[in-house]
């Protein structure tokens, strides 16, 4: 996927704010040595390095990392696939934020997670779980039905059970969970829903000509009205899993 870092900063700069609060589950320490798996813009990366941790920021975006790269030059980055990455070292500790639901061979990612860990390393990670977003992608789905496509689902969202499943498969010991319910704010009060799909879901529409993409989009927006904009802002019905786990 191709992704636009300006717009993402500037108007989903809460996939990383949200994180803030990731950060205590990790409890990094200064000196410790610490993966960014999924770093984006790498705000949370070199937050982490702020503390005093060793940390490489890894993504498989170029255009995010090249952001990065110029905002936090101190900080080491690196473009590379989750799936397959191959760093020298080991790790203190993996941490993930707003981005494993985007790594559809979640089998080799695990697996790269755990070789890259430190015996007793941790794992902390926060993702979309099952019905994120799920009333968004219904709109969309049902819109692009009316204009003759089809709709074919993108990411992982996994439940609590299967991901937990997944982690202790691949040598994981699982130490704490929560699955929550969090609705948010959108940044554009009138296309809100629009600019959602610009940013995230630009893959649904690779095959489908600009004019049918807007009235599809359109749609889709007007369909969500009724029940997600309130007082003058858009919202998204976000689900997420955060998970705490050790490397045995």
């Amino acid at each position: 996927m191709s992704w636009n870092a300006d717009l993402y900063k500037n108007n989903y700069a809460f996939v990383f704010q949200y994180g803030n609060n990731l950060l205590e589950w990790l409890q990094p320490q200064a000196g410790e040595h610490i993966l960014d798996l999924g770093c984006g813009t790498g705000e949370l990366t070199a937050q982490l390095a702020a503390g005093g941790a060793q940390v490489t920021g890894l993504d498989a975006s170029a255009s995010m990392i090249a952001s990065a790269q110029r905002t936090f030059p101190q900080v080491n980055f690196v473009v590379a696939n989750a799936a397959s990455f191959s760093l020298p070292e080991q790790f203190d500790a993996v941490f993930s934020n707003a981005a494993l639901h985007w790594m559809l061979d979640k089998e080799a990612v695990a697996a790269r997670m755990y070789q890259h860990l430190k015996p007793g390393g941790r794992l902390v990670l926060e993702m979309g779980a099952k019905g994120n977003v799920a009333s968004l992608l219904q709109a969309l789905e049902q819109a692009m039905q009316r204009h003759g496509y089809t709709y074919t689902p993108f990411w992982y969202f996994p439940s609590v059970g299967e991901y937990t499943s997944l982690l202790e498969k691949y040598g994981f010991r699982v130490q704490q969970v929560l699955c929550f319910d969090r609705t948010t704010e959108l940044a554009d009060p009138e296309n809100g829903i629009i600019d959602w799909f610009d940013m995230f879901g630009d893959h649904f529409f690779e095959n489908i000509p600009a004019e049918k993409r807007t009235a599809i989009l359109q749609q889709a927006q007007e369909a969500l009205r009724p029940t997600h904009y309130r007082n003058g802002k858009w919202y998204a019905d976000y689900v997420r899993l955060r998970i705490a786990a050790v490397k045995h």
